[in-house]
């Protein structure tokens, strides 16, 4: 009983360290008598007891890994604190298992010189602006330098860039400055338009109003000339009827007349409007135009009146 008892502990002994359950994105690095002898792979492996052993496991999924914090001095001599993240894959187990002591902490102080390197080729201001770059060149050092440790270096992330405080108190005041800059900038650019849009508006007011101006004068002149047409066709017509009219028997009698009366009246209402009184240098002229005035009026019963002429013997 105590034998198949001890027989029972020694079987079980050796399925447990003969058979081996690898989990999925797993490998795990095999030496017999303490040489390399396999890679298990995920699933159910055998392997010989006491001859076999699990010497390094290794996870195949992507690891980030933290990289410290360091100091590193930039072109222009400017202290700037650097921290990042890597992200690595072991592509090759056996490698990673014999390649280097440990990979991880090779892989940090590589990063870290190399971060150190790039941004000591780089000013200050470049370095916030080129991290892409920086990233990129990280990454392409490590991944060259990781082949022969098994890992594949899958990309870099720089987390902070972190200037000493008089730097970014200077770097605050030049970013106030520039957004000064461009407000002033953008304002005067502004007014510059203002003042454009308003001579651009005072221009074309102007010509809209010398434009009518100039239709208004051209208006009130063709006016006048039709008006000065009317009156001189209408004096035209007058005079036409006027001598049409002195042509007829008694005519002549009647312009003499209306002279005569126009003449009487006027010498009627000088008198009237004026406190001296003018008459004539020669009376006789008077008398004679009197008398030629009369004369006609018993020659001619029945005299020619004009709308405007007043009765002979008001004029008296």
């Amino acid at each position: 009983m105590e034998v198949a008892l001890v027989l029972l502990i020694v079987a079980a002994i050796f399925v447990v360290r003969a058979i081996k359950v690898v989990p999925q994105q797993s490998a795990w690095v095999v030496e017999r008598l303490g040489k390399y002898s396999t890679t298990l792979k995920p699933g159910l492996n055998v392997l010989v007891p006491f001859v076999d052993k699990v010497a390094y496991e290794h996870s195949l999924k992507e690891i980030p890994l933290d990289v410290p914090s360091q100091v590193c001095i930039t072109k222009d001599n400017t202290q700037l604190h650097v921290d990042g993240i890597l992200y690595f894959q072991v592509t090759d187990p056996m490698r990673a298992s014999y390649g280097a002591s440990n990979y991880i902490v090779a892989i940090t102080q590589l990063a870290q010189t190399t971060l150190r390197s790039i941004v000591g080729r780089m000013e200050l201001d470049k370095t916030f602006e080129e991290r892409d770059a920086i990233n990129t060149s990280v990454v392409a050092a490590l991944d060259e330098a990781a082949l022969n440790w098994g890992v594949k270096v899958l990309r870099y992330e720089i987390k902070d860039l972190t200037p000493p405080a008089e730097i970014l108190r200077s770097m605050q005041q030049q970013i106030t400055a520039e957004r000064d800059k461009r407000a002033r900038i953008a304002e005067s650019e502004g007014r510059k338009l203002e003042q454009i849009n308003l001579a651009t508006g005072e221009r074309a007011s102007f010509i809209a109003r010398s434009e009518g101006e100039k239709q208004a004068e051209i208006n009130r002149a063709e006016g006048q000339a039709a008006a000065i047409t009317a009156v001189a066709d209408a004096t035209a017509a007058a005079i036409a009827k006027i001598a049409a009219a002195i042509q007829q028997p008694g005519g002549q009698d009647a312009v003499n007349l209306k002279v005569a009366e126009k003449a009487v009246e006027a010498y009627a209402q000088l008198a009237q409007k004026n406190n001296t009184m003018i008459v004539p240098g020669n009376m006789s002229e008077v008398s004679a135009l009197i008398g030629t005035a009369m004369t006609l009026l018993r020659q001619s019963p029945q005299p020619p009146q004009s709308p405007h002429s007043t009765p002979a013997g008001n004029t008296r």
